[in-house]
């Protein structure tokens, strides 16, 4: 910006002043808050003034006056005089911008405007006064749709229900305080279409909206209301239109069973049992015992007298808006018998398992039959599988699921083992009969089983020559385990004189600790050597986890047994037990020679 053009603008910038009052006043206001060697005169001439209170939306115009040349304008914002938040940053004229109170938080607030005088590159400062943003959102005070049949219509859940016909008119009001409100406007309405909004030339504070085809099913009818602020409020109407009434899928006879013990019969699930789709909801129910007088049911039961034998009764629902559904028949049987206990089937019990254990318990009635609905099966951990109560778990756990079937889930067996799981079942037939089985109890044992491969366990020799140049045998062993394993395990060869005594002991002739990670295959060959000492039958035995470190299935095969003699040889290559003698032979000859004369003879 030229000189000559500055000057042009502070004439017309000091005749503006000179004729207007109020311009003077305001002018008295501005501050010149920074020293600058720059000639440029910085006012606000349109802004906020000390102590004003502000609403919505202002424009912001500045005046330039002076020998300068200005590039760029940063306008803030501050609270405190010391933090300044930008506004905008105007790069060109006219320097003007808005201001947008609804941005900020009610308070105190001065703005400042900082340009840049490119001729001497130096900044002016000029600030407004302080003043107040006091900005009102409209406050909604009411919104509802007037004689609704049941419901508040405060939340999707206690919505406002109605029951009109398809040419029915639903009367909406509401109600809001604010300074200046404008108009209001209304969506989400049974239509097709919506009511046009209410204001701002004039306001109703309501519609009377009929559609001419006002469908069953729920809304969420939304009131915008604004104000001259240009601010708004919002909130929601949750409302129904139901003409259809509830649907009754059963009624539970007594304890839910078919056949009941007693004349004194409780009939069930008269509301609960009643389902009303995207209605009002169940009210309450009727009844009749002759299909023509009915009888209101407030509650879910109903208490009955009824002489031994079979009942047909007639049971319908009604739901909050009045609508009747269709009635259903109950029959109730009265009947006496007894159920009698089968027994238990339960899965294998490892700490290896995975998954949850099924067990089912198996019982028979000749009569009305086994309610499994209300039958169910309780558990528990016990140390020593005997007892009324499981001593582990202190008391009976219930199955996730009635009935006499289910399962039981652990995050892991494997902290259960040599632990008893304890079942009894709670049985109930259709006739209300109840009783509870005796306890039974399965041990869960260790998954985890180490043996040795019999068939592929064996020595080379059984009878040798003793001594360590003649009675070395070698055994060839393979050690097996059911599953994974990735730990240690000690095996040993021993040896004991096989017409020993009791007091006699085992002999280690070697151990060997398998590292971990060696049976992860599930197996390893093992070979070893043992020489006789002297003549006689040796014991053999190859052991695995001597000391039972290892929890296992089966602790019991955890020893692989096998004999081997050491020999006296008279002959060279020969072992006596094998090689009879010359006079042995003629002898059996004799004998032979007389068994044939006398078959002969």
């Amino acid at each position: 910006m030229g000189r000559t053009w500055s000057s042009v603008i502070l004439v017309v910038l000091l005749l503006g002043l000179s004729s207007s009052p109020m311009m003077d006043n305001h002018l008295d206001e501005l501050e010149r808050v920074t020293f600058s060697s720059s000639n440029l005169a910085l006012t606000f001439t349109n802004g906020p003034t000390t102590n004003q209170n502000i609403t919505g939306l202002h424009s912001l115009t500045f005046g330039m006056s002076g020998d300068a040349n200005v590039s760029s304008m940063l306008i803030e914002i501050s609270t405190d005089g010391l933090n300044w938040t930008t506004v905008n940053n105007i790069t060109s004229a006219p320097w003007l911008t808005y201001f947008d109170s609804t941005a900020y938080n009610n308070g105190s607030f001065t703005l400042r405007a900082t340009a840049w005088d490119d001729d001497v590159n130096e900044t002016v400062v000029a600030s407004s006064g302080t003043f107040n943003i006091v900005n009102q959102v409209p406050v909604i005070t009411l919104f509802t749709a007037l004689n609704a049949a049941a419901g508040t219509g405060s939340s999707a859940s206690d919505r406002a229900w109605f029951g009109i016909e398809t040419d029915g008119t639903l009367a909406y009001r509401w109600g809001a305080s604010d300074d200046d409100v404008s108009y209001a406007s209304i969506t989400n309405v049974p239509g097709p279409g919506a009511p046009s909004n209410d204001g701002p030339s004039s306001l109703s504070y309501g519609w009377d909206w009929s559609s001419g085809a006002m469908s069953e099913g729920t809304w969420n009818s939304r009131i915008t209301v604004y104000d001259g602020s240009s601010l708004s409020a919002s909130t929601t109407l949750f409302i129904g239109i139901d003409r259809t009434g509830p649907t009754l899928s059963s009624v539970t006879v007594g304890d839910g069973a078919n056949w009941q013990k007693s004349t004194q019969v409780t009939l069930s699930g008269l509301i609960n049992n009643a389902d009303d789709g995207q209605g009002s909801g169940v009210d309450y129910a009727e009844y009749s015992l002759d299909g023509t007088n009915w009888s209101v049911a407030a509650s879910d039961a109903l208490p009955l007298t009824l002489a031994e034998g079979i009942h047909s009764i007639s049971v319908r629902s009604v739901d909050r808006v009045g609508n009747t559904g269709a009635a259903i028949q109950v029959v109730v049987r009265v009947d006496e018998t007894l159920p009698e206990a089968i027994g238990w089937t339960v899965d294998e019990l490892t700490t290896s398992r995975t998954q949850p254990a099924n067990v089912s318990f198996s019982v028979s009635d000749d009569g009305s039959g086994i309610d499994t609905f209300n039958s169910y099966i309780q558990f528990g951990f016990d140390s020593n599988g005997v007892g009324q109560t499981p001593d582990l778990s202190n008391n009976w756990m219930q199955l996730p699921t009635s009935g006499l079937s289910g399962s039981v889930g652990l995050a892991s067996w494997a902290t259960k083992s040599r632990q008893y799981l304890m079942f009894q079942a709670v049985v109930v037939d259709n006739a209300g009969n109840q009783y509870t089985s005796s306890p039974s109890s399965y041990q869960i044992l260790p998954g985890l089983d180490l043996y040795w491969n019999t068939t592929q366990t064996n020595l080379d020799r059984l009878i040798v020559r003793p001594g360590e140049t003649d009675g070395n045998v070698t055994i060839t062993s393979v050690l097996e385990t059911n599953q994974l394993y990735g730990g240690s395990v000690v095996v040993r060869l021993e040896s004991a004189p096989a017409d020993r005594t009791s007091t006699v002991s085992w002999t280690v002739m070697e151990s060997r600790t398998l590292d971990s990670g060696t049976l992860v295959d599930t197996q390893e060959e093992l070979i070893w050597n043992y020489t006789v000492p002297k003549t006689g039958q040796y014991d053999l035995r190859l052991v695995i986890d001597y000391y039972n470190v290892i929890d296992e299935y089966d602790e019991g095969n955890n020893y692989n047994h096998m004999v081997v003699t050491g020999a006296a040889i008279g002959s060279p290559g020969l072992v006596p037990s094998f090689a009879p003698s010359i006079v042995l032979l003629i002898l059996t000859g004799f004998a032979i020679t007389i068994l044939q004369r006398r078959t002969r003879d």
